[in-house]
């Protein structure tokens, strides 16, 4: 892990540093993929670059040429998600609703209908 790590950063100081277990979907040199370690979702995956970056907004000292990685990261690992499930989402937060200041983005199949959702998981609004 490279650059600075803000205070709420689950991503560095947790899943990058190994403090937490997690299980690789698909990584590279500087992007990793991993299954949420609280998934919200039936296929909860999250792509992170391995250096800090706060936001898709705000990508710090990062280049950008490290977005595109991120992206293609993304892209991989979602159209495998829809290949598989038929139906993926891709979401990626910012400001307040971006709860660990490192960016990253959720690669989700949220499952047969929002009802089997809201039964397994309760209500995510």
């Amino acid at each position: 892990m490279t650059g600075t790590a803000t205070v709420s950063d689950f991503y560095c100081h947790q899943a990058l540093a190994g403090a937490v277990p997690i299980e690789r979907v698909k990584e590279t040199e500087r992007v990793l993929a991993f299954h949420h370690t609280n998934p919200s979702y039936p296929v909860h995956i999250v792509v992170i670059p391995k250096e800090h970056v706060p936001s898709l907004t705000d990508l710090g000292n990062a280049e950008e040429g490290l977005l595109n990685e991120v992206v293609a990261v993304v892209r991989e690992v979602a159209a495998g998600v829809e290949k598989e499930h038929g139906a993926c989402s891709v979401t990626t937060n910012l400001g307040l609703y971006q709860e660990s200041k490192h960016m990253h983005w959720h690669v989700t199949y949220r499952g047969e209908s929002e009802a089997e959702i809201r039964d397994m998981y309760g209500n995510h609004d």
